[in-house]
């Protein structure tokens, strides 16, 4: 499959690594009182790590890649964390399917593209989720000079959450 807006072949099961810093420090402000986390999409562990960095604990990392599929792994019955953080494939049937199952273990942040909560298929989610804060566009790809095509926000659902989200915006760099 191609990209939305290029003619690059798109990288087997959604593998775009979080190598860019700027996703995480979006983040953090919104993470009061949080000290562990599980990143069940985990990949190469660049989001790991970065959140590692900051102080939060890793309860569980895991990866479809090393056999422990975020769909059916009882992760949730191996380790005991605060929220679930994770980039997380932006295929709709897989991302939907994800965010029903962690919204029901835990807090869930989930980084993907912003233009989904314009879609007519978020509207069945955007009820239990909370939060929506603005990144923009990420570097995705080691060693390339660009950013990627779509801008990208930070999603948190919460299964016990109704009412919809709250809309973090980007700042405005002082002139």
């Amino acid at each position: 499959m191609m990209g939305k807006r290029s003619s690059f072949v798109r990288l087997e099961r959604d593998a775009y690594q979080t190598i860019d810093p700027r996703a995480v420090d979006k983040l953090i402000p919104h993470l009061r009182g949080v000290k562990s986390f599980a990143e069940p999409c985990a990949g190469e562990g660049y989001l790991v790590g970065e959140l590692q960095r900051h102080g939060f604990i890793c309860a569980y990392e895991g990866d479809i890649t090393t056999g422990l599929d975020a769909l059916v792994h009882p992760f949730d019955e191996e380790a005991v964390f605060d929220v679930i953080i994770s980039n997380v494939p932006w295929r709709r049937d897989i991302l939907h399917m994800m965010i029903e199952r962690f919204q029901a273990m835990a807090p869930t942040w989930l980084l993907f593209d912003a233009d989904w909560a314009h879609t007519k298929q978020a509207a069945l989610y955007l009820d239990q989720c909370s939060h929506i804060i603005s990144v923009g566009r990420l570097k995705w790809i080691p060693g390339s000079p660009h950013t990627s095509k779509d801008n990208c926000a930070w999603y948190r659902f919460h299964a016990q959450h109704v009412g919809g989200p709250r809309f973090i915006g980007r700042e405005v760099a002082n002139a």
